[in-house]
């Protein structure tokens, strides 16, 4: 059986370890912090494909999902994934632009239906009806959230149980490259560890994993702006996106709260602590649709660096004219992780292309 290197111990990472453990290879996973320590631990991680198109990459959206509800079946019991669903709607100015995602996402089968401010208010009580008015409100049951964290540590210790080793705080450099294989990675520490496949699961950080020792992936990686409330009296159940802000429970009883536009007023340098303006506007936009948990200031705020290739696709799969080498880097980690972990680990395993992934090879950027 194969020897192969995970570099990066994240929530795509950690799967494709415990796909390619399973398979019989020998994994070694390399981890240049902690497991989930990198961009997965500081995500919204919210798990769907209503906003994803073009067709091909809502349907692999699709199949992340359908793999998270499928690894109940596998595990007995997902406690890091919930699937609780989540309700949307949408000021004056963009309903007509939420009416035809609506009517887009139906013609695709995905599950998604209106429901009035009453059916609302049913599923999470603690809104305020006033802050959602007269507008449309849709329901996709489906959707969910990820404790990415949870998640990794779950697979990483299913591949270990399978054989896996992990190294953390473990920092790749670059690969051995010989005759045009890729024979082992480089480490910050000075060490050459070998293995027949190398498999870079590094998300922002992939092409620094390599630096010049293989083709980069242009990527184009974009800021996130998360912020936590502290324990509230509010039971919501399910993610809720606003036009005020979006929100999702974050565990004992805490938020956590995004709102693009916030994403622009920080950088990844900015000083990460409560006090700041940005996390104060957000947790008092937050207040306008639960009302009931104020007074309250915010806890925590993290900045993280999204994973997004140049052209917004996911890129995986070998990278042209060098053989050993095997690419993993998107956005919606959270959502895709499970389902890209089964298709890469049976690709590098069977040496037989994946047809879901067709439209997302990393050659686009090479030819």
């Amino acid at each position: 059986m194969p020897e192969i290197i995970v570099v990066g111990a994240g929530v795509l990472g950690t799967s494709v370890a415990y796909r390619l453990a399973l398979a019989g290879a020998k994994v070694t996973v390399l981890e240049a912090t902690r497991v989930g320590g990198g961009t997965s631990g500081i995500s919204f991680a919210w798990t769907n494909s209503s906003n994803k198109a073009p067709r091909p990459y809502h349907d692999l959206n699709v199949a992340g999902m359908r793999a998270h509800a499928a690894l109940k079946d596998e595990f007995g019991a997902t406690p890091w994934w919930h699937s609780g669903g989540r309700v949307e709607w949408r000021d004056e100015a963009g309903r007509d632009e939420h009416r035809a995602k609506v009517a887009r996402l139906k013609e695709w089968d995905y599950p998604v239906e209106w429901i009035d401010r009453q059916q609302l208010l049913e599923l999470e009580p603690d809104i305020d009806p006033a802050a959602v008015g007269d507008a449309p409100v849709a329901w996709y049951p489906k959707d969910g959230w990820l404790d990415p964290v949870v998640y990794s540590h779950a697979m990483m210790s299913a591949a270990r149980r399978k054989g896996a080793q992990l190294h953390t705080q473990t920092k790749v450099t670059g690969l051995l490259v010989q005759g045009g294989k890729v024979k082992g990675v480089h480490t910050e520490a000075g060490d050459t560890l070998k293995a027949d496949v190398v498999v870079n699961c590094t998300g922002r950080w992939s092409n620094d994993t390599i630096a010049g020792t293989a083709p980069n992936v242009p990527l184009a990686p974009t800021v996130g702006f998360l912020v936590f409330t502290p324990p509230v009296p509010a039971s919501i159940q399910r993610v809720v996106a606003t036009p005020v802000c979006d929100f999702r429970p974050d565990g004992a009883g805490r938020l956590m709260v995004h709102w693009g536009p916030a994403d622009a007023l920080v950088t990844p340098e900015i000083t990460e602590r409560p006090g700041l303006d940005q996390a104060a506007d957000l947790v008092a936009r937050l207040t306008r649709i639960l009302p009931g948990i104020a007074p309250v200031k915010p806890e925590a705020s993290r900045v993280t660096q999204r994973p997004i290739p140049r052209d917004g696709l996911s890129a995986i799969g070998p990278v042209p004219n060098l053989e050993g080498y095997y690419l993993m880097v998107t956005h919606s980690g959270a959502t895709l992780s499970p389902a890209l972990g089964a298709m890469a680990a049976d690709e590098i395993m069977s040496g037989k292309a994946c047809p879901e992934l067709a439209h997302f090879r990393p050659a686009r950027f090479f030819s």
